[in-house]
């Protein structure tokens, strides 16, 4: 199994990085697991929404550039669906059942993801109604499919 974390933007928080490489560490022997960032567009604050829907675009054009053909591509989306951890590990599993054995997971910059690239994804995942910065989503989404393998292992971590 191959886990390809695609994510806008670089990583500049130690403690982030610090936790990030320990899951990495973790994952390790559940799946070969590959983080890509990509460059985040320079924008100004007060953006109007035609130069907003500009930024996502030549993000997501960044981000399909890095994602393989054949690849399952999850993107991380306010308007996805909403998981508990037994749920995310059964949707894990139910693609990895159906011959698939390369996942994408996709997460946006600041200002979110392009539409196109969302219409294009096989799965759409909130990971909460709560907002985190984009660059903390990484270490959860992380702590997340690490919980999953564990459940899909039947081992204790989750409880």
């Amino acid at each position: 199994m191959k886990l390809t974390i695609v994510a806008v933007g670089k990583l500049k928080e130690k403690y982030l990085k610090e936790g990030i490489n320990e899951y990495s560490k973790r994952l390790s022997r559940f799946c070969e697991l590959q983080i890509i960032e990509v460059e985040d567009e320079q924008a100004p604050e007060n953006l109007s929404a035609s130069q907003e829907k500009q930024v996502k675009k030549r993000e997501a054009e960044r981000i399909m550039n890095k994602v393989k053909e054949g690849s399952v591509l999850i993107v991380l989306d306010l308007k996805g669906k909403k998981l508990s951890s037994e749920e995310f590990s059964d949707k894990l599993n139910s693609f990895f059942i159906s011959g698939k054995s390369h996942l994408t997971f996709v997460i946006g910059g600041s200002l979110g993801l392009d539409e196109e690239l969302v219409q294009k994804a096989d799965f759409r995942l909130c990971l909460s109604d709560m907002t985190f910065p984009h660059q903390l989503a990484r270490l959860i989404l992380l702590e997340q499919i690490f919980r999953a393998f564990k459940i899909l292992n039947n081992e204790t971590y989750h409880k």
